[in-house]
């Protein structure tokens, strides 16, 4: 008796004919065996399969390379295991937790007794390296939820068993995956082998709380990275090494910008003189960018009643990043977002149609409730500010007003020497608001990225709980991404807060609002700049733009003088007069990322000049004072 035949299609719409049950990796050995070679896994309806999986049905298949994004993803999370499978062969008595890959590698935490130290990462990556060379195959098998408990309660596995326990009681079956002797809960999918991995490196150990709640016990996670070959590895690591040179942390220590206290609290940022200059450089840059395109300044307060935050549905939804306090009896929520006050303000008066669109605009400071380990300098703080607008406009309008957020971040990224990358994120589990909205707002979003010509990734599932989001995600210097611009299009909360517009039928229209911000948390972009540059900012940037240094205390009153005009120039400089070497001073200020040193001698008082030195050492010769305030001029008007 013959097998039923089931057509499979393959990339380029190829079609190939075969027996039911034949696995993917066969389909695919059939079409095109040289195509196995980077192949690790394929999607099927959407769905992620391991290449060992037998088809039932006809579909259409579309195969995973090791090194695409999809097909990294999945390397990282099988090396997680082989890391887990070392550690518990390593370490008896160890118990795992949960394994992920995630943006640059991946992680294992686990429940060990005693502290894993730096010494033991190269004996977990020997032994990793012989579970690779045995190239055990990686195996899936389904159990019932019963089945799968007593498997793990008999491995002392405890964290499993919760994991399993906490699965919605509609999950009739779980997913489980071998290597060797190793057994992991996992959905998958996996490599077909664990010879496949090429490449990876056990990068540090850190604390973390089970699950995230530092109610429950902490945790040792080990981090590492992993990728499809070793070329591709040393880069990164060299980047890791490159990284710590512009750790923010470090340089805005060195360079004087800020603290983080633990007398004040984690995640709260106490800004220096320099470091309130630069942000007040960019907050002001905002303003007058914001008010050219025809943005008005509102500003909100940083409470406002529960009440309203569960009108908005904040409080259903994101209630466990917020912090609340009580005022005479009454419960206010200390505000994560300005979007509340700003549609207050709207629905302070009769809209007309006429009146649209209105673009509010609020450098707002709000609070979020992060966890303590994952606060990072400026990078994750707890009080923040967000450039913060929200454009309120009839559905018509909405294409234009998308459109033209687009062209002000292209805008912001060119001045600030950033290249950036474009993701639209779709409807998350956890949303408000109907499916018509839904698809009304990711269309609008979709149709202006399309127009505009933009290339993008979609992101399934990671809207905001009120709308679908454009995210743009900008590339620093070490090509890392970061995320700072986002343009989110809600219909929900105009319905919710009742806001509306007279139309030119004399009728009330709902109003479309959008939610973005152009560089998102003025701390985080601070910090990504600070990086970015290697804390050398450009002249318009830089906290301190020239420093005054005399050769002998006989050119102070001559430098009193040129400290005292350009001050009354607008140019932020600073005075070193003390009786030290000249090169010492220079030093100094070359240490401090100072754009120009003016050096001042006999000659330069003789000739009532300035000597500029560029901090890369360059000479610009004798310029008078008024030549060097018109350098410096032209240099902040053209953003350099």
């Amino acid at each position: 008796m013959s097998l039923e035949k089931i057509e499979i299609t393959l990339p380029g719409n190829a079609m190939i004919s075969c027996p039911a049950g034949t696995t993917i990796r066969e389909a695919i050995a059939i079409w095109d065996p040289e195509a196995l070679a980077g192949a690790i896994a394929a999607r099927i309806n959407l769905n992620r399969m391991d290449l060992s999986y037998p088809l039932p049905d006809s579909v259409a298949l579309e195969i995973i390379q090791s090194s695409s994004r999809e097909g990294l993803q999945i390397l990282r999370h099988s090396i997680a295991h082989v890391m887990a499978q070392a550690v518990q062969e390593i370490f008896k008595g160890v118990q795992i937790a949960i394994g992920p890959a995630i943006e640059d590698g991946f992680y294992y935490d686990f429940d060990y007794a005693e502290s894993f130290t730096p010494e033991d990462l190269a004996k977990i990556e020997t032994r990793m390296n012989e579970i690779i060379a045995a190239d055990h195959p990686f195996q899936r098998r389904e159990l019932s939820r019963a089945e799968a408990c007593s498997l793990f309660n008999e491995r002392g596995e405890l964290y499993k068993v919760e994991l399993i326990n906490d699965l919605p009681a509609d999950v009739a079956s779980v997913s489980i995956y071998s290597q060797g002797d190793y057994l992991d809960l996992c959905r998958g999918p996996h490599i077909p082998a664990t010879g496949m991995i090429k490449a990876f490196k056990l990068l540090n150990i850190a604390g973390a709380y089970w699950r995230g709640d530092e109610r429950n016990k902490m945790l040792q996670r080990i981090y590492g990275t992993g990728f499809a070959d070793q070329e591709t590895l040393a880069e990164y690591l060299n980047l890791l090494e490159e990284a710590k040179k512009r750790d923010h942390r470090r340089l805005g220590k060195e360079l004087d910008l800020f603290q983080v206290n633990e007398e004040a609290g984690a995640g709260l940022i106490i800004y220096h003189p320099k470091g309130a200059i630069l942000r007040t450089i960019i907050e002001d840059w905002e303003k007058r960018e914001h008010q050219k395109r025809g943005y008005d300044l509102v500003m909100g307060p940083q409470i406002l009643k529960v009440d309203l935050w569960k009108k908005s549905g904040h409080f259903d939804h994101y209630r466990e990043n917020m912090y609340f306090t009580e005022v005479e009896g009454q419960t206010y929520g200390i505000k994560p977002m300005n979007c509340l006050a700003h549609m207050l303000i709207y629905k302070a008066k009769i809209r007309s149609y006429r009146d649209l669109p209105l673009r509010f605009f609020e450098l707002g400071t709000v609070h979020r409730h992060e966890k303590t380990g994952v606060l990072h300098g400026l990078l994750r703080v707890r009080q923040f500010t967000q450039d913060d607008a929200h454009i309120l406009c009839t559905p018509e309008q909405l294409n234009a007003e998308i459109k033209a957020v687009v062209d002000f971040v292209d805008y912001a990224m060119t001045v600030f020497g950033f290249d950036y990358e474009v993701e639209l994120s779709t409807r998350p589990e956890n949303s408000i608001g109907s499916d018509q909205d839904w698809e009304m707002a990711e269309e609008a979003l979709r149709q202006a990225l399309n127009d505009k010509g933009l290339a993008y990734d979609i992101n399934e599932g990671d809207g905001a709980f009120y709308g679908p989001k454009i995210d743009f995600k900008l590339k620093d210097a070490l090509k890392r991404k970061w995320q700072c611009a986002t343009i989110q299009c809600d219909f929900t909360l105009p319905e919710r807060f009742d806001l509306a517009y007279i139309g030119a039928d004399g009728e009330k229209h709902r109003p479309v609002m959008l939610h973005r911000v152009i560089l998102g948390a003025i701390e985080r972009f601070m910090g990504v700049l600070i990086e970015h540059y290697t804390g050398a900012s450009p002249v318009w940037l830089s906290p301190v733009q020239a420093i005054i240094v005399t050769v002998t205390d006989s050119q102070i009153p001559y430098g009193e003088t040129v400290y005292r005009d350009l001050r009354e120039a607008g140019i932020r400089v600073e005075k070193d007069f003390r009786n030290e070497k000249l090169g010492y001073k220079i030093r100094e200020a070359q240490v401090q990322k100072i754009p120009y040193m003016l050096v001042i001698g006999d000659r330069e008082v003789e000739g009532a000049q300035v000597s500029p030195r560029q901090r890369d050492g360059k000479n610009l010769g004798s310029l008078s004072t008024g030549e060097f305030v018109a350098l410096v001029t032209e240099k902040c008007r053209n953003y350099q």
